[in-house]
């Protein structure tokens, strides 16, 4: 007699869908034994049960109310493979699936594939220093300590009871002859392997030993095929793929020519509503028989740029759900973007001539105390984002975030300023999407210009200096700054403006050419105004140097009376 595969499904949920793939291993030949929660209620059970009662080879073994991560499971699995071994002594393979699993080849197939590896356990078994794959920190650790509370219903006494394990270094002694492994729930065992393991003289003890692991239906049968089987393959005939936070990714309608392409047996865990899935394979008309060997590197890679994706996310997109912690994201923002400081106060009507020369969207000075100067003087700007300061000021990171990814495929260019709100300057340094332009000095031109008493002038500058000093300062820091920086003072930048622009907006400039810049400020006497400063006490530095001109009259500012 050929050989023959049965097979035991694990079901819990999604019963219509279980029985619909049960129905239809079984029409194909295959005897079925299929294990139901016992959590299911009872009418759910018996409407299930009687939608096979026109199948012989089905069965259903003893229910076992099954919790995740604890022995429930292995106990439920051992109760349906011994019935399957019983009652169908022609079955030499025994297939374990869930009922959220589906087959994408014919039995046919499975059965030739399998015949042309005799005597071969299909099953994932890999040393448990050498996994990488568990979450928690719990490889080894899963078979020394114990495990009295469930991680999902009590997490707290988990976690501290692993704690005050470790503390103390409590640890359980293995069974003599155990390796542990782990792997795959999913296996094709046979029966010669899985009669061995059932029939052991220690199993008792094994048993007992197992009911404290964790997880042990990932290292069960994992550990003792070691023991017992004569050839074995490491690896599951089913596609199974888990996310970061170890949950099963879960295939839709629209993975439908991906798992053709895999050739694997089987899929788990596939959506319920998927019907494109389940009406392609369960289609009875398929016929072809291939003993092609499984190929799931594109699922693989697929999934490992999903797992990627979730850990990483988008540059400059931070879900609310899970907004990152800091130095977690994948970006700060989604695309590069202009901040430039001066450049308003030395050029007349500044926003308009950058937003007529280049391709950037430019922005007055968006962190104002007043507002956010959007371009063309908005209220609201893209993604309904407000002009109103308190609104903005309440997360400037992702003021600033969202504007910028609210407009991708356009270029942002905003101005800052000393007198701007400099929580955002720690956050534009470290963006590597930043590309920073300082006209240092330029923030004494409007006071330059003011009639504001200058005793009170002094005190603005002396503010604004130290200002704008934090944060060259912090520009540049190299450990800590990514962002691409201009800095000219202002008696540099004067000496050959049209170069300086030119460098500045390279890569944005509609026409270098004759370039006709806007007007620039009337600097004439802006050295007597430094120089009174100075008379004054104080030291402007940042402009760089401006000589008093010749026939320039500074004032003398009448000194401090002693107690004003």
């Amino acid at each position: 007699m050929d050989m023959t595969v049965g097979f035991v499904m694990l079901a819990h949920a999604s019963l219509d869908r279980a029985g619909q793939v049960a129905r239809h291993l079984s029409e194909s030949g295959a005897p079925v034994v299929v294990h139901i929660d016992r959590r299911v209620s009872d009418a759910d059970f018996r409407r299930f049960k009687s939608k096979m009662q026109d199948y012989p080879d089905a069965r259903f073994s003893e229910r076992v109310t099954c919790e995740w991560g604890t022995w429930s499971i292995v106990e439920a699995t051992q109760k349906a493979a011994q019935l399957l071994l019983d009652e169908f002594e022609h079955v030499d393979r025994v297939f374990l699936i869930s009922g959220t699993c589906l087959p994408l080849r014919s039995i046919a197939e499975l059965q030739a594939y399998l015949e042309a590896h005799p005597g071969t356990d299909f099953i994932e078994s890999v040393t448990a220093d050498e996994v990488d794959w568990p979450l928690g920190g719990l490889h080894y650790e899963r078979f020394t300590l114990r495990f009295p509370f469930s991680w999902r219903k009590s997490r707290k006494l988990f976690d501290r009871y692993v704690q005050f394990q470790r503390r103390f270094g409590v640890q359980r002694t293995l069974p003599k002859n155990i390796s542990p492994h782990l792997g795959s729930q999913w296996w094709c065992l046979t029966r010669e392997t899985l009669t061995a393991i059932f029939n052991a003289q220690d199993r008792e003890d094994i048993d007992r030993f197992f009911r404290r692991v964790w997880i042990p239906d990932e290292s069960y049968f994992q550990t003792l095929v070691r023991q017992h089987a004569t050839r074995i393959e490491s690896r599951s005939l089913t596609q199974s793929k888990f996310d970061i936070q170890g949950k099963p990714h879960v295939f839709y309608d629209d993975h439908l020519a991906l798992l053709e392409d895999s050739q694997c047996f089987f899929a788990r865990k596939i959506w319920p509503r998927a019907e494109k899935l389940y009406r392609r394979f369960l289609d009875p008309a398929k016929s072809a028989v291939s003993t092609a060997e499984p190929n799931p590197l594109d699922i693989e890679r697929l999934f490992s740029r999903s797992t990627e994706r979730s850990m990483r996310g988008r540059a400059g997109l931070h879900m609310q759900s899970r907004f990152p912690p800091y130095g977690w994201s994948n970006g700060a923002t989604a695309a590069p973007y202009m901040v430039l400081q001066g450049f308003s106060h030395l050029f007349e009507d500044f926003e308009n001539w950058l937003d007529g020369a280049t391709d950037l969207r430019a922005h007055g000075r968006l962190f104002a105390s007043d507002r956010a100067h959007f371009a063309g003087g908005e209220k609201t700007f893209s993604g309904c984002l407000s002009d109103d300061s308190r609104l903005r000021d309440y997360n400037h990171q992702a003021f600033l975030t969202n504007l910028i990814w609210n407009t991708k495929g356009l270029s942002q260019c905003f101005q800052f300023d000393p007198a701007d709100n400099q929580n955002i300057s720690w956050f534009l340094a470290a963006d590597q999407n930043a590309h920073i332009g300082i006209i240092s000095g330029a923030w004494a031109i409007p006071l330059f210009r003011s009639d504001v008493p200058f005793p009170e002038m002094r005190k603005q500058a002396a503010h604004l200096q130290r200002t704008e000093d934090n944060f060259l300062r912090l520009l540049s820091d190299g450990s800590y700054t990514k962002a691409r920086v201009k800095v000219w003072s202002l008696a540099e930048f004067i000496e050959d403006p049209n170069t300086n622009i030119e460098a500045m907006f390279a890569d944005h400039l509609i026409q270098t050419e004759h370039l006709k810049l806007p007007e620039m400020a009337d600097l004439i006497g802006f050295g007597s105004f430094l120089q009174k400063l100075r008379n004054e006490g104080m030291s402007p530095h940042v402009m760089g140097d401006f000589r008093v001109a010749d026939g320039e009259v500074i004032v003398a500012v009448p000194p401090k009376k002693s107690g004003s």
